[in-house]
């Protein structure tokens, strides 16, 4: 079972689906489609409010000049030692100014998860039972130090320079 997590706990009625071929979504769900539907639609004029599924091979930067019409986008992590998403995430917010919610799909590991959240991450469709039991014990794995700034700014004025942006 898939449950959506966030900073401030377990959502209970996400309307969120990924539409495959199998699944479609219902009349009080929204769809979050592959990157080459949403550019087409995109293209045909259809309105906003689209999720976007990028995959570890799309390039994200073709989103750009489109992100008003964005409301979540899902980065994808089919296997846990797969990092390109992490660098999606980053890129989206970061380069691309996006402002709406990421969401990590797939793999996801409760090791990772703070590293996500540094990257920009902000929701996560966990399914990894261990991740879960973890979660709901709000157990979440501290990182003492970092080398690299954060896509997420520090909530602290006088925090460390690598957690704070640029």
């Amino acid at each position: 079972m898939t449950k959506i997590w966030k900073e401030t706990g377990f959502v209970g009625d996400d309307p969120w689906v990924i539409e495959t071929e199998e699944t479609k979504v219902g009349s009080n769900e929204k769809a979050i489609i592959g990157l080459e539907d949403f550019l087409a639609r995109a293209k045909e004029g259809k309105e906003g409010g689209f999720g976007v599924l990028i995959k570890p091979a799309d390039d994200v930067r073709r989103l750009a000049g489109h992100l008003d019409r964005v409301a979540l986008v899902a980065v994808a992590f089919p296997a846990f030692n797969d990092g390109r998403a992490f660098s999606h995430a980053s890129l989206l917010r970061s380069r691309l100014g996006f402002t709406g919610e990421v969401r990590a799909v797939g793999d996801i590991l409760i090791d990772q998860i703070p590293l996500m959240l540094r990257c920009g991450i902000d929701s996560f469709a966990v399914s990894n039972a261990t991740a879960l039991k973890r979660l709901a014990e709000n157990r979440l794995p501290g990182i003492a130090n970092h080398y690299q700034p954060t896509a997420k700014p520090s909530m602290e004025a006088k925090s460390y320079s690598w957690r704070r942006i640029g």
